[in-house]
């Protein structure tokens, strides 16, 4: 059994937290890309959505996790009882969540679903693969926005395809490398080949934003649709 060493430390984050909703039981937030979700076991990785939130909102967790490059929605509970019932709307897939993203290259068809199990590589770490024997399970549908090029400061006209993503499972880094399997990374991801194009390593970031959350409100039952443009 590898042992994983995470020799990861977070720059410093200056962008705000976006508050978008808040009730006595849930927060609906818009992170910022280049902030943790939770923090690391390395002190340096203190500074995360939870670390800034439970100083505002003492008892708040959260629910589920955006990577550490990816911006947008995020629901987080204030108290255990509304986390296990937020909790089981994610396990039961009741939950809609869409994505928007940039993937290099043209994408030759306007929709399609990949379909690939996903497994955790501790010799890898942090890198996930695709693994049939050992993965679990993993789908997502894209749908293709627009076809562009983009000029980079060099000159270079890239090739970016804008997608909607929506996952139909939760798996860890599910989008990034789902994407990759595609032949069309995401533009700025360091993990799955999203800087290796010509001129994609000038991405300012991994374009992968969190665009909407479909979920109910565990008191209120009212189904909350919120969305977030995308910053790119």
């Amino acid at each position: 059994m590898s042992t994983i060493i995470d020799t990861f430390i977070a720059p410093p984050c200056h962008d705000e937290i976006e508050i978008l909703r808040q009730d006595e039981h849930l927060l609906i937030i818009n992170k910022p890309s280049g902030l943790l979700s939770l923090s690391g076991k390395n002190p340096q990785n203190l500074d995360s959505v939870h670390h800034r939130l439970v100083h505002l909102f003492p008892g708040c967790t959260l629910v589920h996790r955006l990577d550490f490059g990816t911006s947008g929605l995020m629901v987080i509970a204030r108290n255990k009882a509304i986390n296990a019932a937020l909790c089981q709307q994610f396990s039961q897939r009741s939950v809609t969540k869409i994505y928007q993203a940039l993937l290099c290259g043209h994408l030759a068809d306007d929709e399609g679903v990949i379909e690939a199990a996903i497994a955790k590589d501790p010799a890898l770490f942090p890198l996930m693969s695709i693994c049939a024997i050992h993965g679990k399970p993993a789908r997502s549908r894209y749908r293709v926005v627009e076809r562009l090029y983009q000029t980079q400061e060099s000159g270079t006209e890239l090739a970016l395809t804008r997608v909607e993503l929506t996952p139909e499972t939760g798996r860890t880094h599910q989008l990034r490398i789902h994407c990759q399997l595609l032949g069309h990374p995401i533009l700025g991801c360091d993990l799955y080949g999203g800087k290796r194009l010509p001129g994609s390593e000038q991405a300012s970031r991994l374009m992968l934003h969190a665009s909407e959350l479909h979920f109910v409100h565990p008191v209120s039952g009212e189904l909350i649709e919120a969305r977030q443009d995308s910053p790119f």
